[in-house]
């Protein structure tokens, strides 16, 4: 590969890319999701329960599964593959969740072949279809998720310690209230870092058409700030004008004064001519 193929990686069409991709399987390494639980048989502390891509729990997951067990909810069970926690035989079975490094993996390959595309033509192409692509994998995760959420809080065991407890649908994100169990869903470090790789990825396309590098970021963001309103290209077309003023009014004064010295050149031509018609009597 010769030099001008490599400097071409460092244009933001290219590099984003595989950043994106370096961001999403990084992703893999940490929990994706994490849901905090505040229960008053632990009143000094939260609870929390960190679920990555994969079937693996994080946190206080077992001393949160002595609680579900009084309203009959239970982790789901993977099937395929044994997790890091007890799997209850009345769990909900999501065979999908293996898939998750799968689908994560896909999406960092994708970012790398567009990267390399040989034409600025499959660049474009590659770029508006990657976002495409990834866009619709994430939303068809987060479906999958919540429809397996709603079917694990509509299945809850009728022989649980808890009776009268009614069905319920955790959210992927938000807050939610189980007796005298509250919760709140959201992104762990991991969903951090697949939204810091969608919003590269959008860059990216939107410098599609762009050779712009690395290098011009902050050039860019420099342009993008002026263009705003009250931004330094509107300031300093004030400040030019302010000069302009400020210069009119040295010329005006210098008028002023020349004004001034003709006023007082004609007085002593006056002068001069009356004691002239002064001596002339």
């Amino acid at each position: 590969m010769t030099r001008p193929q490599i400097a071409r990686f460092a244009q933001l069409r290219r590099a984003l890319p595989i950043a994106a991709a370096a961001l999403i399987v990084a992703a893999l390494l940490v929990p994706m999701w994490r849901i905090t639980f505040q229960a008053p048989q632990y009143p000094s502390a939260d609870l929390v329960v960190k679920l990555y891509a994969y079937p693996r729990l994080g946190g206080t997951f077992e001393e949160v599964a002595a609680l579900n067990k009084y309203v009959g909810f239970y982790y789901p069970d993977p099937v395929f593959v044994e997790p890091n926690y007890a799997v209850h035989e009345g769990a909900i079975e999501v065979p999908e969740w293996i898939l998750g490094p799968v689908a994560f993996l896909g999406m960092a390959a994708t970012g790398v072949f567009v990267a390399l595309a040989p034409t600025e033509r499959k660049l474009r192409v590659g770029l508006t279809a990657q976002l495409v692509g990834t866009l619709g994998t994430l939303l068809v995760m987060f479906a999958v998720i919540q429809v397996r959420l709603y079917q694990a809080g509509h299945a809850l065991d009728p022989d649980a310690p808890l009776r009268g407890v009614e069905s319920f649908t955790p959210p992927v994100l938000g807050s939610y209230q189980v007796a005298n169990i509250s919760g709140n869903a959201w992104f762990g470090p991991g969903g951090y870092m697949v939204v810091g790789a969608v919003a590269l990825l959008v860059v990216a396309y939107l410098y599609r058409d762009s050779d712009a590098t690395v290098g011009d970021v902050p050039g860019l963001i420099r342009e993008r700030i002026d263009r705003l309103p009250g931004g330094g290209s509107d300031a300093d077309e004030v400040a030019g004008n302010d000069g302009v003023a400020a210069g009119d009014e040295g010329v005006t004064a210098e008028d002023d004064g020349v004004a001034t010295g003709e006023d007082a050149t004609g007085n002593d031509g006056d002068a001069d001519e009356g004691s002239v018609v002064a001596g002339g009597d």
